[in-house]
């Protein structure tokens, strides 16, 4: 491995911990402006101080967040879908890895779509990328994209890490589900836990207090942080139970706390979402 791209992927997971909190913030990119992050600025920016990484498209990067921002980047690489379309995993690689760099990214997102119809065209674009990634010295974040009728049990979710992993993946991304520790000790690379759908703020934080007990190294979580009444409660909890093994009632407190400081409000909702991945 080369100097770069161990410097990168500290970057990305906090070497004092071993472990990471990823916002996760690229929805739009086939979502549009989902709630929460209608005006991406205004979302990201107070968020990000807390975040040790953002995981984003070049647009949202370019436009929206300032370039004296220092919180490491995760570009998102992979899209050409929308809600709009039945089948969402006919994604391709849509970013340049010479972007990536001119963009100064700590790593690359792309997702892959195992059991969906364009499976071998995520999974040949996920090789594609690790070869000029390692060409680069920048690393491949894998997300295990799901369909809506895909069962995310340890059998379905060890079969998609390990693949990513095979095909060269530094970390992948996943979703949480029982026996994950088989999920774990099956893949050879590190594992970051997906947020998924908008779930209440407590089952938000036992999801990752659960997933780093099994041994996933952090969370990427999304729209249960933006799309909390406390965003920033969430994240500061969240934190406290990667980085700092706190229990899901302490991170709890946490929350309330910084929501009552704040006097947040409840997000709307009723916009146009799809579940069927991030």
């Amino acid at each position: 491995m080369s100097w770069g791209l161990e410097n990168r992927l500290s970057r990305i997971i906090r070497p004092e911990t071993g472990r990471t909190v990823m916002l996760a913030v690229d929805h739009g990119y086939f979502l549009g402006p989902t709630s929460g992050l209608e005006c991406p600025n205004s979302t990201c920016m107070p968020l990000a101080p807390y975040a040790d990484t953002l995981m984003l498209t070049r647009g949202v990067l370019r436009n929206c967040i300032d370039s004296s921002v220092d919180t490491p980047i995760v570009l998102r690489v992979s899209g050409g879908n929308s809600v709009l379309e039945e089948d969402l995993s006919n994604e391709t690689i849509i970013t340049s890895v010479e972007e990536c760099i001119r963009m100064n990214a700590a790593g690359m997102a792309l997702s892959i779509f195992v059991g969906a119809p364009h499976q071998h065209q995520t999974i040949a674009n996920l090789a594609k990328l690790v070869d000029e990634g390692e060409r680069y010295g920048i690393p491949v974040l894998a997300v295990t994209a799901v369909g809506k009728d895909m069962v995310r049990d340890t059998r379905y979710i060890g079969l998609a890490t390990r693949i990513a992993a095979e095909m060269g993946a530094h970390i992948v991304k996943t979703y949480y589900c029982d026996d994950f520790e088989e999920v774990v000790r099956t893949c050879p690379v590190p594992i970051v836990i997906a947020g998924g759908k908008k779930i209440p703020e407590r089952e938000a934080l036992e999801l990752a207090s659960n997933g780093v007990a099994s041994g996933a190294v952090g969370v990427d979580m999304g729209r249960n942080i933006f799309q909390s009444d406390s965003p920033i409660g969430m994240i500061k909890a969240v934190r406290a139970i990667v980085h700092d093994d706190v229990s899901v009632d302490a991170a709890y407190d946490i929350y309330r706390s910084e929501k009552a400081d704040s006097g947040a409000a409840a997000p709307s909702s009723g916009d146009l979402e799809d579940d069927r991945k991030v």
